[in-house]
């Protein structure tokens, strides 16, 4: 398999020229993200990821974790470099100095997660449900709850979980069985069991911190009667250590497409006395505080998907520029790299625009996250927000479709090599497939765009999104007449806005009143979606690119001229379809739900 390099160069030019990382340094609370600091601390997570995190990613995939006596056992080195993780204290990057975070925005650490995905996606998934955990303990926690389990969660001493999942129930968490009974002390007796809990067991730390989904002693059926529980692996003890084991355990191991190296458990609550938990919030107000995890978790998820492909995109071109086979087209004689022929080309082009893209756009969430959060104007932080709300089901969405199919190309790249499980092109295709599917499933992102994103304000932050991408737009009329590649990104970006505007005020007007005809159109209008802001990403791309040129950007010609002509390749080859959808998402909802089940 062939090595990984967290792709810094591209991470900085997104960090600094397209999102503006300045600007969210300012913010109040962020007075740690200084410039050479964070040059400083990605250079660092770079080494890490490349030398510690990469290597393991294939010795994963061979040698799965296992279960042994109540306890899974990870692959060889997961638990050394799991440790070297939290020592550098790479689990505490967005968190505050308090809990002893580096205080980071989170646009910073979404770079650095990137690389801990990119390098060895079963291993990224560990920090990924810590982080979520930590979120909605934030949120909601008690003091003495945050007290207690914060700082060693944000050290990565512990790790978190999130248990939603049950045989019965997959996605419809309305039907969650699992039961907290309320003690004479105040805590809770759990019993139930979950499935598909992501490293829900390991032995990487002395202790796995669980938020459990279970319904509330007098909780009503469905979501409204559930309620949010701390569950420890062990149970602390005064002094805030490990004490006695909880009757909490995994008691299975799902054999998996891909991500082998994540251990993803069965695990049961009070198969014996019942499992002791301590309620987070109030009761019933559960999956309010569930999606404070999920909303990181799916932008996670997204970032997960940039991750793999521009690991299977470096993959792609190490092959084409190694391989030789064949002549090149001119039919100058002897043979060439494969690099040398245009179809190889094109996959490998299109590869690395659609990558772009898909980080530019994780990127631009992060950083609409850290102003939501600490903007001192509360107009501002409240339109981020919806600029937050209305991003993260495309982000999550958008990206992972992309990343498997960016996967698929990596292995045509390769050819019949492509297929052998040697090269490793199989694993990132493997790995990468899971990814529209957990964190709710990428139909259900659609849902929620068009339902509650979209139809249910009437479009208006969809109103905000289109605003803003018609001032770029007009940013980059200025330059369009001396630049072929910024006419053609010019041309496809106001197609494309203006063919997204009228799905919106379709799906405005066709949801309230044929709600199916909008849902069976969802994910096509959430494809439209992800290719239009893809594309707005990746026009203020160019616009930077092209500043920077004008100002005499020494050594970095060379670069800054191929960020042009990739923007140029995705408006040709990817923002261009755009259009195209409109027709389907207008029409299409005719045949979805026309033929009766016996019919299929």
């Amino acid at each position: 398999m062939s090595p990984y390099a967290a792709p810094l160069r591209d991470m900085r030019f997104v960090l600094n020229d397209v999102v503006g990382l300045g600007r969210i340094a300012a913010l109040p609370g962020l007075e740690n993200a200084d410039p050479e600091l964070i040059a400083q601390v990605l250079e660092e997570g770079g080494k890490l990821a490349g030398d510690v995190l990469a290597p393991l990613n294939a010795v994963g995939d061979k040698q799965h974790p296992w279960l042994e006596n109540g306890v899974v056992r990870t692959p060889d080195g997961f638990a050394e470099a799991y440790r070297q993780f939290a020592e550098g204290g790479w689990n505490g990057a967005p968190f505050e100095e308090e809990y002893g975070g580096m205080g980071l925005p989170w646009l910073v650490s979404t770079a650095l997660q990137e690389m801990w995905q990119g390098a060895n996606l079963a291993f990224g998934l560990c920090p990924l449900l810590t982080q979520a955990a930590i979120d909605a303990l934030r949120e909601v926690g008690t003091d003495a709850q945050k007290a207690l389990y914060l700082p060693k969660l944000v050290s990565g001493e512990w790790t978190g979980t999130m248990n939603l999942t049950e045989p019965q129930a997959g996605t419809d968490l309305g039907a969650i069985r699992t039961k907290a009974e309320k003690c004479s002390d105040g805590s809770y007796r759990l019993k139930g069991q979950k499935i598909f809990i992501t490293w829900g067991d390991h032995d990487c730390t002395d202790n796995i911190v669980h938020l459990v989904l279970a319904r509330s002693p007098d909780g009503i059926a469905g979501t409204k009667g559930l309620s949010l529980y701390i569950v420890p692996k062990f149970i602390p003890d005064a002094d805030g250590n490990p004490g006695v084991r909880n009757d909490v355990r995994p008691v299975g191991l799902e054999h998996k497409l891909g991500i082998h190296a994540s251990p993803t458990c069965v695990m049961a609550y009070g198969e014996e006395e019942g499992a002791v938990g301590w309620l987070v919030g109030e009761e019933n107000r559960g999956i309010e505080y569930m999606f404070i995890m999920m909303n990181n978790a799916r932008l996670a998820v997204g970032l997960q998907g940039v991750a793999i492909a521009e690991r299977a995109y470096q993959q792609a071109v190490d092959y084409a520029r190694n391989r030789v086979q064949g002549r090149a087209i001119s039919g100058s004689s002897g043979g060439v790299a494969i690099i040398n022929h245009p179809d190889v080309r094109r996959m490998l082009m299109t590869m690395k625009a659609q990558i772009e893209a898909m980080r530019g756009l994780v990127y631009d969430t992060a950083a609409a996250i850290d102003t939501a959060d600490r903007h001192a104007d509360k107009d501002v932080a409240a339109a981020a927000r919806r600029r937050v709300d209305l991003l993260i089901p495309v982000a999550k969405a958008w990206c992972t479709d992309t990343a498997v199919e960016i996967c698929s190309t990596n292995i045509q790249v390769h050819g019949g090599m492509g297929f052998i499980e040697e090269t490793g092109a199989a694993q990132h295709h493997r790995d990468a497939r899971i990814l529209p599917i957990y964190e709710g499933a990428n139909g259900v992102q659609a849902l929620d765009l068009v339902g509650r994103k979209v139809a249910r304000d009437g479009g208006a932050a969809m109103g905000e999104l289109i605003s803003d991408i018609h001032a770029t737009l007009a940013d980059l009329s200025a330059e369009t007449a001396s630049d072929i590649r910024l006419n053609a990104i010019h041309r496809h970006l106001s197609a494309g806005v203006t063919a997204l505007s009228s799905a919106t005020e379709w799906v405005v007007t066709t949801m309230p009143s044929d709600p199916a005809s909008a849902a069976s159109q969802s994910a096509v209008f959430l494809r439209m979606f992800g290719l239009v802001v893809g594309g707005w990403i990746m026009a203020r791309s160019a616009l930077a690119a092209r500043a920077l040129l004008k100002a005499g950007a020494e050594g970095d010609e060379r670069y800054l001229e191929a960020k042009l002509v990739t923007v140029h390749h995705y408006a040709d080859h990817v923002l261009a379809q755009a259009p195209s959808l409109l027709g389907t998402i207008t029409a299409g909802g005719q045949t979805v739900m026309a033929l009766a089940e016996d019919q299929f």
